[in-house]
């Protein structure tokens, strides 16, 4: 057996590391800097909630759509085919326009008119929607643009499991819950997870693109103070430096469970 390679040392993340620690520096010595990161940084609370929420529900929806489109319905196959290459197919910034100005409003109103009977029959209190949100908008749009690539994810790390031992689980007398839940799940899901957290990291990024809504995350925040400030290179500098933090920190540690996962398998 030829002997294993040793691992090369990682210079691009020296290189990276020493880049932050400039910008850290130069970040605390000028008072310029200081003032645009402190406004910066007001939005990345709405940036991590956008992330969080609308991965946690594409996800969902994701696996949801992955189910279908392994199921034993024709039906639920080619209804979930259609969703996944009709989204898949829309840009996500267009995505998101059509979420916020066209869907969300006819949602609305939809609601508003089934449910108006019911309120007037006195089977309902105040009508549930008036509004949506733009921050719940662009966190929909994520989702639904999201879920598309996600349950591609899901459906290959599901079809990733040999039939041997889910032939096996039936012979056993599991039932389809139990063998997806006992089975197929856990060995799927060391497939699933590197691609699952590219799609995190991306959606930080895609992230920004809230910022279209007025919605203030990171970007948001950024574009408003260049605009009164007119300091477009120190605020956008700032601005690619927080997300590279937040990407790149993510990627790693990403990385690093996944090597945990595969030592775990090994042994």
């Amino acid at each position: 057996m030829p002997p294993t390679p040793k691992p090369e040392f990682p210079w691009w993340l020296a290189a990276a590391l020493v880049l932050a620690l400039a910008a850290a520096v130069a970040i605390a010595s000028s008072d310029l800097y200081a003032q645009v990161f402190a406004t910066v940084t007001k939005g990345i609370g709405i940036t991590i909630f956008v992330t969080a929420v609308a991965f946690a529900l594409a996800s969902a929806l994701g696996l949801g759509i992955a189910l279908m489109a392994l199921s034993g319905s024709q039906w639920l196959r080619q209804i979930a085919r259609f969703y996944v290459e009709i989204i898949r197919g829309v840009p996500i910034l267009v995505l998101l326009f059509w979420i916020a100005f066209a869907g969300a409003p006819a949602f609305v109103a939809a609601w508003n008119a089934l449910s108006a009977p019911l309120q007037s029959a006195g089977l309902m209190g105040e009508l549930l929607v008036r509004d949506v949100s733009l921050l719940w908008r662009a966190v929909m749009a994520l989702t639904i643009g999201y879920s598309a690539f996600i349950s591609e994810v899901f459906r290959a790390g599901i079809q990733s499991v040999e039939k041997g031992q889910i032939e096996a689980a039936k012979a056993l007398g599991l039932s389809r819950v139990q063998r997806f839940r006992l089975i197929v799940f856990p060995q799927a899901i060391r497939t699933i997870l590197p691609p699952l957290g590219n799609d995190f990291v991306a959606m930080v990024k895609d992230s920004s693109l809230v910022s279209v809504l007025g919605v203030a995350d990171i970007t948001q925040m950024g574009k408003v103070y260049a605009a009164g400030s007119f300091r477009f290179f120190e605020t956008y500098s700032i601005v690619a430096y927080i997300y590279l933090i937040l990407t790149v920190g993510l990627s790693l540690t990403l990385r690093a469970l996944e090597q945990r996962l595969r030592r775990q398998h090994q042994e």
